[in-house]
């Protein structure tokens, strides 16, 4: 009884329903760490399920500020900071571009782009190198930024740029996981000051948090279990499902009503 006590303090949401989305925390931090994206987008669909809409973003948002917190902390080493330092710009300007502008699209336009982007990005013939230099880094980051704080989880474009980049499966777990981070960040500041009030949510989100540290722990040591080919068909495939997954979602929102 205690224990039902203390979840049921967590949230607004019931006991049951915070202790079965802390051990969904487990679940996806461990898959981003071991495949190298994805999670994110796992716990958005399941947090809708179940939370209120306008809590969904901004608390979606801190959960992954801090698992991706976890991932940069174990894997720090392999950062390739020069992508993360010609990121940060773009994600100040999409932050920007997200607290100020109001944009209405059709239902389902913004999921189909994402999809689009990414599936191009994996199997197209790859992005040209003036893309990848520090001026595509840049809009790269204020794009998704954007994107982020609109539909959720940018995750998969940047995992998918992230993956022209860099070559070691550690390196683009690390460098995903640092511009994560700037990215997530922004969000307590672009909701925050849209009066979203994240003291309801703390202890949710706490303990989300720390139960995301144990999955990165598993999902590193599954990682540093698989070979960099063995990661890479991983990491496309899981990217390729994801992406078609969104192109559904997006195609029955502009034309399902």
């Amino acid at each position: 009884m205690p224990l039902l006590s203390l979840l049921d303090a967590l949230s607004p949401l019931s006991g049951a329903l915070d202790l079965t989305l802390i051990a969904l925390s487990v679940l996806t931090s461990a898959f981003t760490a071991a495949f190298g994206a994805g999670g994110g987008v796992l716990m958005i669909m399941a947090l809708a399920q179940v939370m209120p809409a306008a809590a969904l973003i901004p608390v979606h948002g801190m959960v992954q500020l801090g698992s991706n917190v976890g991932r940069v902390g174990m894997t720090w080493r392999h950062l390739d900071r020069a992508t993360l330092l010609a990121f940060l710009p773009g994600v100040a300007l999409g932050a920007l571009a997200a607290a100020w502008l109001l944009i209405r699209l059709p239902a389902g336009v913004l999921e189909l782009c994402i999809a689009a982007f990414v599936l191009f990005t994996l199997w197209g013939p790859g992005l040209p190198g003036r893309a990848l230099g520090r001026l595509g880094t840049l809009i790269v980051g204020a794009v998704t930024t954007l994107l982020s704080s609109l539909v959720g989880a940018s995750g998969p474009v940047v995992a998918a740029f992230i993956k022209q980049r860099q070559e070691g499966r550690l390196a683009k777990v690390a460098t995903f996981s640092a511009c994560m981070v700037a990215q997530h960040l922004t969000k307590a500041f672009v909701f925050g000051a849209a009066g979203f009030v994240f003291h309801d949510w703390l202890g949710l989100i706490l303990a989300m948090v720390a139960a995301g540290f144990l999955g990165t722990w598993l999902g590193l040591n599954l990682l540093k279990r698989l070979s960099d080919r063995r990661f890479d068909d991983l990491f496309r495939l899981v990217l390729t499902l994801l992406s078609l997954r969104l192109a559904w979602l997006g195609a029955s929102r502009l034309w399902g009503g």
